[in-house]
């Protein structure tokens, strides 16, 4: 898939989907976030805006980008009408071509898979490089496949954190694995079914 057809494919993903009333935030962001001093934050993949909305509401100022305009779009909308459009910026961009030029102190990627050909270690890699000193670079991945994930392929394989640590290759005089391991939980589809699940979850912080 090329960028427009990609865009076009997680568009009518989100278009299928209401938008949700209250918007939750992802566990693994909360469980690793909370106690941390607000700062600035690149959200890649804002989806349902739930991670975006949690950082702005505890004084975060959030760059969240998706490729989806619909993603973006209500994200952007629901911000204004909670009054934290001032904390939030909302903005359809791929991010296979490039990031905002500009430092952070938290990069979070949740379940950055997708359909379409991406390859994920150089977005990482170059939101690594775009930390500041003590920044932090949270990946959630899948651990296992949901019953309503898009993607139902029984060979699908899921590279376990320390092999994603690996793979983008830090210099580990400059950025340390804070977390690499494999938790799981009790998910909620968008459907409201529920079913444990699989979450591999990395945290690395640049030292210096």
């Amino acid at each position: 898939m090329d960028s427009s057809d990609a865009a076009r494919y997680w568009n009518a993903v989100y278009a299928e989907r209401p938008a949700a009333a209250d918007p939750q935030p992802n566990v693994r962001l909360v469980e690793t976030v909370t106690g941390l001093p607000a700062g600035d934050a690149l959200d890649l993949g804002c989806g349902g805006s739930g991670d975006a909305l949690w950082l702005a509401d505890r004084g975060w100022q959030v760059t969240a980008l998706d490729i989806s305009a619909v993603a973006a779009t209500r994200l952007a909308r629901r911000a204004r009408a909670i009054g934290l459009s001032d904390r939030i910026t909302a903005e359809q961009h791929d991010v296979r071509s490039s990031l905002p030029a500009r430092e952070f102190d938290l990069v979070t990627a949740h379940y950055f898979h997708t359909p379409y050909e991406q390859d994920r270690t150089v977005t990482l890699r170059s939101a690594a490089h775009q930390l500041r000193a003590g920044g932090w670079l949270l990946v959630v991945d899948h651990g296992s496949t949901a019953p309503w994930s898009w993607n139902q392929d029984p060979e699908v394989r899921y590279p376990a954190p320390g092999e994603v640590a690996a793979a983008l290759d830090l210099s580990t005089e400059r950025w340390k694995v804070e977390r690499a391991d494999m938790p799981h939980r009790i998910a909620t589809g968008p459907d409201g079914s529920t079913a444990e699940v699989i979450d591999h979850v990395l945290l690395i912080r640049r030292t210096h």
